[in-house]
C-alpha cells in the first residue's frame, strides 16, 4: 500500500524549470514532467499564464504518443504521476503531468516543415532556402512545400533564441548515423500526423520534436509532441484565402500571440523580443486559451 509520508516533496526534487514545463527527479531513472500554464513566445516567457494550457498540452501530447508508437518509442513509463507525489501535491500534477523515463537528451530541435511560415518564410525570402535546404522559386507565405523538409535548430537556454542550423551541423553534433535516423524519424512522424490531422480539418504547417537516447542507445521521442506549443496548426477553412492574400492563416497555436507581440510597441518602439515581454491584455489571454481548447476538441473529438 502506498504511503504518502515516504515520498519527498516536489520542491526538494526540482531538476529544471523550462519555458513551460517543470521537471522533477523520481529516483535516478525517471522524471516527473509538469506542464504549467506559462506561455513562451520568441523564446521569452510571458508574464501572464494562459488558464488551462498545461492540461491541454498534456492531453494532446498523450493522445499523439498513443498513436505514434509504431514509428518511434516514447519516454512514457505508463505509471500514474499521482503515485510519486505527496498527498497534498496530487492536485498540482493531476491532468497536467507525465511520468517519463530519464534519457540522455539530444541537443537538437528536430524541426519539420510542410509549409512555409514564420522564420522559414523570412529565410526563404533572403536565400530561397531554409536551413540550407534549397526550395523552388515562386513560393509565398503559407505555401505548401513540394515535400516536408527537415530544418533543425540548436537548443538554446531559457531566455535565449534557438538557432537554425544545417543538417551538416547536426551530423557534426551527433554523427552521421544518428543524424539520419533523427531526420528520417521526424519526417515520418510529421507525415503520419499530418494525414491524421487533415482528416480532422486541420493543417500542421510545421512542428518540432525532441529526442533522447536510452541506456541501450535507442532513439526515443521525448518531452512533448504535436501540441500547439510545438506546432503550427491551421484550420483548413480560411487557409486558401490567407494564401492568396499573403497573410498568416488563422491558427490554433500561439501564432496569435506572436502576431500581437509583433504589432505591439513599448515606449513607441517595437518590442525587441527580449525580457521583459509586453503585458498580455485580457482579450489576448482569453482568445489564446480558446484557440488551445478548440485545437484539442477538434483533434480528439
Amino acid at each position: 500500500m502506498r504511503t504518502y509520508a515516504s515520498i519527498q516533496s516536489l520542491s526538494d526534487r526540482l531538476l529544471a524549470r523550462g519555458k513551460v514545463r517543470d521537471n522533477y527527479a523520481v529516483g535516478e531513472d525517471r522524471i516527473l514532467m509538469v506542464a504549467s500554464d506559462r506561455l513562451s513566445a520568441f523564446d521569452v516567457i510571458m508574464g501572464e499564464p494562459i488558464p488551462g494550457k498545461g492540461e491541454i498540452l498534456t492531453k494532446m501530447a498523450l493522445w499523439w504518443f498513443d498513436r505514434l508508437g509504431q514509428i518511434c518509442p516514447n519516454h512514457l513509463t505508463g505509471e500514474a504521476p499521482e503515485s510519486v507525489v505527496t498527498e497534498a501535491e496530487v492536485p498540482q500534477v493531476t491532468g497536467r503531468s507525465m511520468l517519463v523515463k530519464r534519457l540522455k537528451p539530444i541537443p537538437v530541435e528536430a524541426v519539420v516543415r510542410g509549409y512555409l511560415a514564420g522564420s522559414g518564410w523570412k529565410e526563404y525570402q533572403e536565400s530561397r532556402a531554409v536551413c540550407g535546404v534549397p526550395l523552388p522559386e515562386g513560393l509565398t507565405n503559407a505555401s505548401k512545400l513540394p515535400r516536408p523538409i527537415f530544418t533543425p535548430a540548436a537548443k538554446a537556454a531559457v531566455g535565449e533564441h534557438d538557432e537554425n542550423i544545417s543538417y551538416d551541423r547536426v551530423v557534426e553534433i551527433v554523427g552521421p548515423k544518428l543524424a539520419q535516423q533523427i531526420r528520417d524519424t521526424s519526417i515520418a512522424i510529421y507525415e503520419t500526423a499530418a494525414q491524421i490531422t487533415l482528416a480532422k480539418g486541420m493543417i500542421i504547417a510545421d512542428t518540432k520534436f525532441e529526442f533522447g537516447l536510452d541506456e541501450n542507445g535507442t532513439l526515443v521521442l521525448m518531452d512533448e509532441v504535436l501540441t500547439p506549443d510545438s506546432s503550427r496548426y491551421w484550420p483548413v477553412e480560411g487557409y486558401q484565402a490567407a494564401l492568396a492574400s499573403g497573410a498568416n492563416p488563422p491558427s490554433y497555436d500561439k501564432q496569435f500571440v506572436r502576431d500581437w507581440l509583433e504589432g505591439t510597441k513599448i515606449n513607441g518602439k517595437p518590442w525587441d523580443k527580449t525580457p521583459p515581454a509586453p503585458r498580455l491584455p485580457a482579450e489576448v489571454i482569453e482568445k489564446t486559451a480558446a484557440k488551445y481548447r478548440e485545437a484539442l476538441e477538434r483533434l480528439t473529438g
